[in-house]
């Protein structure tokens, strides 16, 4: 498990970072969600030891942080750090090869890795020709070739499109299910929704809210409930103490003690669904920050 704990950091008289702890465990896929400027890159860059932290540890299997495991790392940053006039084949196994990975093995994963990502058909085309979308598809490999033992990506699916999405998201699944820690940030919440286990938001350098998907819903569940009859619902808005949220023909959400309705819409008629209304991603993010 990659732990971090009590986290600070300060640029100048700017504190950036105050007191974060999460941890991010084997086989999941934990979300790092904040606006920008929140302090999720830093908080990246010090895990990785690309910065120093001003307070606080960073450990990996119950051992602190050295320059001797950060290399079993596999790390994205946002920004685009490859070779644009390196060809895309041969650059992924250079980079799996300062890894330390023996050739015959690096060739192989850079192979398997252009498949999985389905560049095949441009391994040899040099990275600047190449769109975007594709850039940043080689951009997951290159993070990937070298099989580390936690994968951390900053923004992965910036610049791609729904179908590269889906691919991308079938990798990171993959790696997660042979038990790859992996923490990922995005301002993209539905696909975050999707395929994160767990969420860590965090707020002006602080953690607002830690947890699993589940657990985070829960937590912020509020009495919202949809009912939908055979007939016009319009008759909820009449029932004491429900605050209407939502009403469309058949259908309403509303804020109330539940059962007064339900009795109500049992007497009038069928009920063919009454569900709790579960708060999504994006509300709890706008909630706690």
């Amino acid at each position: 498990m990659l732990t971090v704990r009590g986290i600070s950091r300060s640029f100048g008289d700017l504190k950036v970072l105050d007191e974060v702890s999460f941890d991010v465990r084997p086989g999941r896929m934990t979300g790092f969600l904040g606006a920008n400027g929140s302090g999720k890159t830093t908080t990246m860059r010090i895990v990785l030891g690309v910065l120093a932290a001003h307070g606080g540890s960073v450990s990996w299997q119950g051992v602190e942080m050295t320059s001797q495991n950060r290399p079993h790392f596999g790390y994205m940053p946002e920004e685009r750090g490859l070779y644009p006039k390196m060809k895309v084949r041969d650059q992924i196994t250079w980079l799996g090869r300062l890894h330390g990975v023996e050739r015959t093995v690096a060739q192989r994963n850079t192979d398997q890795l252009l498949d999985d990502l389905e560049l095949t058909d441009r391994a040899n085309d040099r990275l600047e020709q190449l769109s975007l979308g594709n850039q940043q598809r080689v951009q997951i490999a290159a993070a990937l070739v070298h099989d580390p033992d936690v994968l951390i990506l900053d923004e992965p699916f910036s610049g791609l499109d729904p179908i590269a999405v889906e691919t991308v998201l079938d990798v990171l699944r993959k790696r997660a299910a042979s038990g790859v820690p992996v923490l990922f940030s995005s301002h993209q919440l539905a696909i975050v929704e999707r395929l994160c286990d767990d969420v860590v938001i965090i707020s002006k350098g602080r953690i607002a809210a830690a947890g699993s998907r589940e657990e985070l819903r829960n937590r912020h569940a509020t009495a919202r409930f949809e009912i939908v009859v055979a007939q016009d619902a319009g008759w909820v808005r009449d029932v004491p103490g429900v605050t209407i949220l939502d009403l469309d023909g058949p259908r309403a959400v509303f804020e109330a003690e539940p059962q007064q309705v339900l009795a109500e819409a049992v007497r009038r008629g069928e009920v063919r669904s009454f569900t709790p209304v579960v708060p999504t991603l994006d509300e709890i993010f706008k909630e706690v920050i």
